[in-house]
């Protein structure tokens, strides 16, 4: 038996990148994967689609469906929630991965950018997780994981993006905040971020070209470990925010070579080098 056979995981996002290496890793170990993305059609400067995604997964093993919608309308994530459980008869995991990227200071950025990244990752994660928790709390082993950062409050990540921490360390608040709410209903909630730049299409692009992805690891750690964490007991897992590297070392995995290798490998956003 696999660990996820027949749970149903809903995931905001993952055409691509980080969540479509979840929603195959989850496949892998028996799932059903829903998506809840925009990407119905191609982007050239980005490439895969909700579609294309769900073949992935289906490939993998799972059984998919995708749900072309906005994580940040109240109606489009009704429908996800509402297909899902049509479906597949529940909801026992939720992966909140959808997230927008600008680190401009705060004199340069557009409020447009602002109010886009709080909407995607603040209120995108408390919806899509409001609206699954009735069908969470009947879960067995309930699990909201989150892709969102330590709150690491020291001045050095305070004063480097404002608005894009804010937006981060939202996510993880909210994702805390219910954890703690829904302890006594068995529903756990964590957050997941990782030790070092991942290979994804935002690090190409808009933190350094090929010299960051080649300081990157494979987005195949960060899915390995929400795996590992997602499987977990529910009521003896909750309340964290975990790196990557950290809950594979609790899992026997200390050898991360297949995921990227290298002195110039990078630690990410909010996380500081060893003293």
């Amino acid at each position: 038996m696999t660990r996820l056979n027949g749970r149903t995981l809903l995931m905001s996002g993952g055409s691509r990148g980080i969540g479509l290496a979840i929603g195959v890793a989850a496949a892998r170990e028996g799932a059903n994967v829903v998506l809840l993305a925009k990407t119905d059609v191609p982007d050239p400067r980005l490439a895969g689609t909700i579609h294309t995604a769900a073949a992935e997964i289906e490939a993998a093993g799972g059984q998919a469906l995708p749900v072309v919608g906005d994580v940040r309308d109240e109606a489009s994530v009704e429908n996800a929630v509402a297909q899902a459980v049509d479906r597949f008869g529940g909801i026992d995991i939720v992966v909140n991965n959808a997230s927008a990227l600008a680190l401009d200071p705060t004199e340069q950025l557009p409020m447009k950018r602002f109010d886009l990244m709080q909407a995607i990752q603040l209120r995108g994660t408390y919806l899509l997780t409001s609206k699954a928790l009735p069908y969470l709390r009947k879960s067995e082993n309930a699990h909201v994981l989150s892709l969102s950062p330590p709150l690491n409050m020291s001045q050095k990540w305070l004063a480097a993006h404002p608005a894009y921490t804010l937006a981060k360390y939202g996510m993880s608040l909210t994702t805390l905040s219910i954890g703690a709410e829904y302890a006594e209903h068995g529903v756990a909630a964590n957050c997941l971020w990782p030790q070092t730049l991942i290979a994804t299409a935002a690090v190409q692009n808009m933190l350094g070209g090929d010299e960051a992805m080649a300081s990157a690891r494979s987005p195949q750690i960060v899915a390995d470990a929400a795996i590992e964490i997602i499987t977990r007991p529910a009521r003896e897992c909750t309340g964290n925010t975990f790196l990557d590297v950290d809950v594979l070392a609790a899992a026997g995995v200390t050898d991360l070579s297949a995921y990227g290798t290298g002195s110039d490998l990078e630690y990410d956003i909010f996380v500081d080098p060893p003293a």
